[in-house]
């Protein structure tokens, strides 16, 4: 019995060799991989470092640790084997997965007429009106800009799969994971008992992990002075901010002066800067008309004609 148990031990103790590793067609790239798990939550993180080194997968694996832990699982089963009796190795596993998750969802294969075409299941929505927000990630001090990971503020009514479906229909932009989180607004105490401060500061949180990076531009703080001096140019020209904060206070008077008669806008809205604006319109006003009657004169005293009479053709 202790020969039979020592070599049961062996057994289980000794590795079998393991053939070279494949890599799969639609695995990640390098960096991209790398900032996947840069990124993983820290709970993450800590429940892989618990785990025994036997069961992460090799350094030069494309399998997450949760994927490694789904194959060897599946593996086990029998629930990879093909109709020859062969096992499907990683890469064709990741492969399979890939395809799954890339698929292109609210969709199904039905047959008519002996041909197989696809149908939408479900409503097809046209011009959908939800708004996706970029901003910016969240990057800790003295830590580089993830430029494999992008921020979305959305609603709260939008899925992983909606995000996932979104980015991929109208922007063809490929994700690795997408992680949601929901903020909602402070509350404070009333008549009512608790309530939101305000709705519009409830918000979800979309963190998408990307395939092809993607670089942020500069806060204009962080740049040279020519360089903001060309964005402030740029951004002038495209969307006219100027304007926008000019016709946004003619409103505001528009809506505060409206039972007045005759107003006109001055473009401030202090007392001593509207005052300044009128007094400095008369003085253009005064102008003008003492260079009108200054050419008058002049033409009198040369003899000229004043005023000419229009020729009608």
């Amino acid at each position: 019995m202790q020969s039979l148990a020592r070599v049961v031990r062996r057994l289980y103790s000794t590795k079998p060799p393991q053939p070279p590793l494949q890599k799969a067609a639609t695995a990640l790239p390098r960096h991209a991989a790398a900032a996947r798990e840069a990124s993983a939550p820290l709970a993450v993180r800590e429940r892989r470092a618990r785990k025994h080194p036997d069961l992460l997968p090799p350094p030069d694996s494309d399998l997450t640790p949760s994927e490694y832990s789904s194959y060897r699982r599946r593996l086990a089963k029998g629930e990879l084997m093909d109709d020859h009796g062969k096992d499907m190795s990683e890469a064709e596993w990741l492969d399979a997965l890939n395809e799954k998750r890339s698929r292109l969802r609210g969709v199904k294969l039905v047959e008519k007429g002996g041909q197989k075409q696809m149908e939408v299941v479900g409503q097809k929505v046209y011009l959908p009106n939800v708004i996706f927000r970029m901003v910016r990630n969240h990057t800790p001090n003295g830590q580089p800009y993830n430029p494999y990971e992008a921020t979305f503020r959305v609603p709260q009514s939008i899925t992983k799969t909606d995000v996932r479906s979104y980015l991929a229909s109208v922007y063809g932009v490929k994700t690795t994971y997408i992680r949601t989180a929901n903020y909602i607004s402070p509350l404070r105490r009333t008549r009512m008992g608790m309530r939101p401060v305000g709705r519009h500061r409830t918000y979800k949180r979309a963190v998408v992990g990307l395939v092809d990076p993607f670089y942020y531009p500069l806060d204009m703080e962080d740049m040279d002075k020519v360089a903001k001096k060309e964005r402030v140019a740029w951004l002038e020209e495209k969307f006219a901010l100027k304007a926008l904060v000019r016709w946004r206070r003619y409103e505001l008077v528009r809506a505060t002066q409206s039972g007045s008669k005759g107003w006109r806008l001055t473009g401030h809205m202090r007392r001593d800067k509207i005052l300044q604006a009128v007094a400095r319109r008369r003085m253009i006003t005064r102008q003008e008309i003492e260079g009108i009657k200054t050419e008058i004169a002049e033409k009198r005293a040369a003899g000229k004609q004043v005023l000419t009479e229009r020729v009608r053709s």
